[in-house]
This record gives structure tokens, C-alpha cells and sequence, in this order.
């Protein structure tokens, strides 16, 4: 393998939920699922077109990405599977995974990994090398998590992974299972628990040998499901193993069949503020995959633009809610790539982010504490003593699912900003659809509020405060 530029790997801030690099600096996961069977890097599969590849990971750097979620094989067909048979890691395929992650380096982007894609491993479980028939220790679907044969394969998987390409910061973080079923585990919670920590601990001791340390590692789930098993709250989001949270967001109603672009985001940070009231002190937690499920499902895609306002309401919804970053979306579209206006809502959040101060920010969730002048106006909110995001947003003036959007007149909006301490605010107004700051000004708290007036609300925008302001 070629040798791969360093990138500093990331930590958890001591004593804040947010990630920071090795070094000290601020780092923040935006991006979205991605997979080696679609288009932005089908390329890489025999080197077909290495130079196409390059190209996608330089754009998506310039547009603000730092994220991608991958797994490490996508079984949809037999031509992709990391190991065949069963502990016989297929050369083409390392070597796919050797180019990506030095172009990766090579772009400053970095990988969130899980080893298996699930879904289309359960659709297709027969041809799966783990199969039994195939040669492999599994027998049913549901002993995927409990067969000690079965463990010792993904184990063994992990292992190959961790010590060919764990030696680079380019692997964010490890997902250790992609959406962790009850039903791989014979419906018991417990046997999940005894799989994380023997799979976490296991990768951490990998980890360490070859490197001294171990990288950052979660679990995720289909958040739905929380519903039925809230069992699970205590193994995805407070697991002792496990160093941040995320959750996939596809409710039924709104986020997976978005009739309008407001209320899948209202979801979102509803969603993300019941996760957070769950989290150890300092647990980062992010979103880290959702979209129009449903929707795609039926057969049918969203219009262009009015899926560019749906996930822009939604990025920005979930970053003030108290999420890390913008979420991570599954594409959902034919085929399976973001458009160009989401890659441009990344580019404004990912200008965003870089106003607030990630390593020292106790976020709360404030939306309902925070008061408007006008009921025209939503808003989602966070903050602490010291600091705080707010987004506010026109309903009436989103793009509709058929893909209009009416000319309003502008709006001045006031609101009250509960919590923080008395002082000098600099607070900066965000244009969320031209990345760009659109005003600045320098506020007083007092009494532990914050009141701002914003004119000229013509969509939405993002305000952040910080603390003591010094002209």
C-alpha cells in the first residue's frame, strides 16, 4: 500500500459534546452516506476511473465536506464483497479501499466506517460469503450477533480493517454495527450489550497495539425502533464502551414522506432534543442517516428543489438543535447522489461552523424556551452561559413540494434568548441560501436574556452569539 499523508486523528473536547482534531482544532462531520457501488466513486472498482474519483473528493473539499459514511462493502450484487470466502480478504477490493482512503488523505476527508452493509446482506443472505452454504458460520439471520462463529468473523474483519487502515486520522470513527437489530440477536437487548463491548473492546485492543491508541467508535440505529425497544436508549446512546451517539432519523410522517419542508425539520429537532436529555455529560451526538425512505420506496423521487429546501431545513435544524453538524443524509435520489443545492447548503453550513467556539460549548436545547415577536416565525435553538445558535424560518415562504415559492414581504422578527450571562454579544446574522454573513451586531444580556431584532427576514437565517465581544 502506498503510504498515505497524515491527518491528525479526531478526539472527543474535554469538556465539550463536540470533536476536535488531535491537535486542538475544531472539526465538524459534514457530509453524507455514501457507497462504492454508486456513482461518485464507482469508479474506484478496478481502477475503471481513479482520475473521475479524485476529482469528486476535491469538489466535495471545496464545497465544505469533511465526512463521508461508508461501508465497508455494498452487497447489492456478488462483485463487491470485502471477503470471499469467509476470511479471504479479496485483493481488488483492499486495493479499492487503499485508493479511496489516500485520496481521502490527500483531500482532508475523512470516513465514518461500519463493516457491513446490513440491509442488503439480510435481502441477500444466501449469496453472502458468512452464509453457511456460502462456506460461511452463519446459519439464520437471526444469529448474526450471537454465534460465537459469526463473532469471530466480524472480529476478524474488524481486525483486517483496523490495522491496514486504522493507522491514519482519515478513519474518523469506527460505527460498529449499522442499525443495531433486536432481531440479529435473537431479540434480547442483552446480547446486544455483550456485543458492543466485546466487539468495541476487541477493536480498542487492536487499535492499540498497532497504534497506541484506538479510534473513536458508536453504533447506530433506525431511530423508529426505539419506539418498540427503548431498551435500546441505554445500549446506542449511554453505553459505557462507546465515545459519541447517533441514530437514524426516518419518521414515518414527516422526515421519510415529506409533504412540506418545515416539518421534517421541526422532526429533526425534536428528535435530537429527546436524544440529547439521554447523553452522558459531553456524548456528542449526530444524525447519521436519514431521507425520503418512504417516499423513494414508493417509487417516486422528490422534485429537485423542493428536496434542496427539504434537506437545507433539515441541516440546519438539526445543528441547532443541539446535533453535531448537519446530519448525515442517505441520498434517496436516482441515482444515488446529493444535488448540487445540497452540496451548496453544505458549503453555508460548513462557513457557519466556523463562528462559534465547538470546544468549549455546553449546548442545551432552548427551543422552547425562546420567545418571538410574531407566530409567522419558527425557530429551533441551543446554547449554554456563553453561546448559542438560533435558527429562524419562514413556513410561508419555503418552496412548496410542487416547487413554488410566493415573493413575501420581508419580516422584522424579535426574539428573547434565554440563559445567558450578563454582557456584550457579538451576534452574527447567517445567510443560510448564500453562505454569508448578512449583519453583525453587538447586543447587551441582561438578566440572563438576550434580545435581538432581525429585519429583513425574507426565508431564514442562523444567528450565533458568542461572549464578550471586544470591537
Amino acid at each position: 500500500m502506498s503510504e498515505v499523508p497524515a491527518l491528525p486523528w479526531i478526539t472527543v473536547a474535554p469538556s465539550a459534546p463536540y470533536f476536535l482534531t488531535e491537535s486542538g482544532q475544531p472539526w465538524t462531520p459534514i457530509g453524507q452516506n455514501d457507497a462504492i457501488t454508486w456513482p461518485d466513486l464507482a469508479g474506484l472498482f478496478q481502477r475503471r476511473d481513479l482520475a473521475g474519483v479524485e476529482g469528486h473528493l476535491a469538489w466535495l473539499a471545496a464545497h465544505g465536506v469533511t465526512c463521508l459514511r461508508l461501508m465497508l462493502e455494498y452487497c447489492q450484487t456478488e462483485y463487491r464483497c470485502l471477503e470471499r470466502p469467509v476470511g479471504r480478504f479479496q485483493p481488488h477490493m483492499v486495493r479499492l479501499w487503499d485508493d479511496l482512503f489516500a485520496l481521502c488523505a490527500k483531500y482532508g476527508l475523512r470516513v465514518l466506517l461500519t463493516p457491513f452493509d446490513t440491509y442488503w446482506m439480510g435481502r441477500r443472505w444466501r449469496h453472502h460469503p458468512y452464509q453457511q452454504a456460502q462456506g460461511g458460520p452463519g446459519t439464520t439471520r437471526a444469529q448474526w450477533l450471537r454465534c460465537p462463529q459469526m463473532r469471530a468473523a466480524i472480529k476478524n474483519r474488524l481486525s483486517f480493517a483496523a490495522e491496514r487502515w486504522g493507522g491514519t486520522g482519515v478513519l474518523f470513527a469506527w460505527d460498529l454495527w449499522n442499525e443495531l437489530p433486536p432481531a440479529k440477536a435473537t431479540h434480547h437487548a442483552t446480547g446486544l450489550a455483550e456485543f458492543i463491548q466485546d466487539v468495541s473492546q476487541h477493536l480498542r485492543t487492536v487499535e492499540t497495539r498497532c497504534f497506541g491508541r484506538a479510534h473513536l467508535q458508536t453504533v447506530s440505529v433506525f431511530g423508529p425502533i426505539l419506539k418498540a425497544h427503548p431498551e435500546l436508549g441505554d445500549l446506542v446512546f449511554r453505553h459505557p464502551d462507546l465515545d459519541f451517539a447517533t441514530s437514524h432519523f426516518y419518521d414515518a410522517t414527516t422526515i421519510s414522506r415529506p409533504q412540506n419542508a418545515l416539518d421534517p425539520a421541526l422532526q429533526t429537532a425534536e428528535l435530537v432534543r429527546q436524544i440529547l436529555v439521554q447523553l452522558p455529560a459531553n456524548r456528542p451526538f449526530f444524525d447519521s442517516e436519514h431521507g425520503p425512505l418512504d417516499t423513494f420506496k414508493s417509487g417516486r423521487q422528490l422534485p429537485e428543489a423542493f428536496d434542496d429546501e427539504y434537506f437545507r431545513c433539515m441541516q440546519w435544524a438539526h445543528l441547532a438543535a443541539g446535533g453535531v453538524g448537519g446530519g448525515l443524509r442517505w441520498p434517496y435520489r436516482d441515482p444515488h447522489v446529493l444535488t448540487h443545492g445540497m452540496r451548496a447548503a453544505q458549503q453555508s453550513l460548513a462557513g457557519f461552523v466556523k463562528l462559534l467556539s465547538w470546544a468549549q460549548f455546553q449546548r442545551h436545547n432552548l427551543t422552547k424556551q425562546v420567545r418571538l415577536s410574531t407566530t409567522a416565525v419558527s425557530c429551533v435553538a441551543c446554547g449554554d452561559a456563553h453561546q448559542a445558535i438560533v435558527w429562524l424560518v419562514r413556513p410561508d415562504a419555503l418552496i412548496t413540494r410542487s416547487g413554488n415559492q410566493r415573493a413575501m414581504a420581508a419580516l422584522t422578527v424579535q426574539f428573547w434568548l434565554p440563559g445567558l450571562q450578563p454582557g456584550p454579544y457579538h451576534v452574527c446574522i447567517w445567510d443560510t441560501k448564500t453562505g454569508r454573513i448578512r449583519d453583525q451586531l453587538v447586543v447587551q444580556a441582561d438578566k440572563q436574556q438576550l434580545t435581538v431584532l432581525v429585519r429583513l427576514l425574507e426565508v431564514d437565517v442562523a444567528h450565533s452569539t458568542l461572549l464578550n465581544f471586544r470591537a
